[in-house]
């Protein structure tokens, strides 16, 4: 026989949909203890647990006195904030295109079905999308995604929208991790990069969370000489 769900994981469960499907998006309001107690038939502690774990988990925000919000989606991990380099580009006054080098399904390794919470003999989207500012090669983004949370990735047109757009809308970010290293590229990176191989790269690799799991793991290269992280570009 099935266990029926505690109330609370009810509640919190709704809030998540309701952010993951768009309806609810950053800094949105979200109903007051009050009103979540009456929508499900709960007492208020009830619906004060089901906030309260929401908040720790960084989804919401509470203020005393304005109540409770959608929180950013950045990452909880880690002091960097997650943007979009697109955005990052444009608000220095450059201009950014990309190029979609490769987008498929692909059997993943070991090491990525750990990282992505799969099984060894699940597959994975792949897509590799080099990102220019002011027509310079600045990022390589290799990326892999969990197909389970975003069945509909291989249709997109990443000339257009940057992966990482399309994903904050498909699958908002509740949490990430970063890994940062220093790395020698090796001669195909060097060469989309367009940087002699001696040069030092700035590398992140990066795992992001929705509300349902672990929804991608990006490999982020930048030229050393080009780009510092903070987000600056020096020619």
């Amino acid at each position: 026989m099935t266990q029926a769900k505690a109330k609370f994981t009810v509640i919190k469960e709704h809030i998540c949909q309701m952010i993951e499907s768009g309806q609810w998006q950053q800094h949105a309001k979200v109903p007051s203890e009050n009103e979540l107690a009456e929508q499900f038939s709960v007492s208020r502690m009830t619906a004060r647990r089901a906030l309260q774990e929401l908040t720790e988990q960084g989804l919401l925000i509470r203020t005393q006195g304005s109540g409770t919000f959608v929180a950013t989606f950045k990452s909880q991990s880690s002091l960097l904030e997650i943007r979009n380099i697109a955005d990052e580009i444009q608000q220095r006054g450059h201009q950014h295109h990309a190029e979609q080098l490769t987008l498929k399904k692909v059997a993943v390794t070991h090491e990525v079905a750990i990282l992505l919470d799969l099984k060894e003999n699940d597959s994975a989207f792949y897509s590799e999308v080099l990102h220019f500012e002011n027509d310079q090669p600045i990022q390589l983004e290799q990326r892999y995604v969990n197909s389970k949370l975003v069945p509909n990735y291989l249709a997109q047109n990443f000339t257009q929208i940057t992966p990482h757009e399309y994903l904050s809308i498909e699958a908002p970010l509740t949490e990430a991790t970063h890994e940062i290293e220093a790395v020698i590229a090796d001669h195909a990176v060097c060469q989309l990069l367009a940087i002699d191989q001696a040069i030092p790269c700035l590398q992140v690799k990066r795992r992001t969370w929705s509300s349902q799991g672990v929804v991608s793991l990006a490999i982020l290269t930048a030229p050393g000489n080009k780009y510092r992280l903070g987000s600056h570009l020096v020619f």
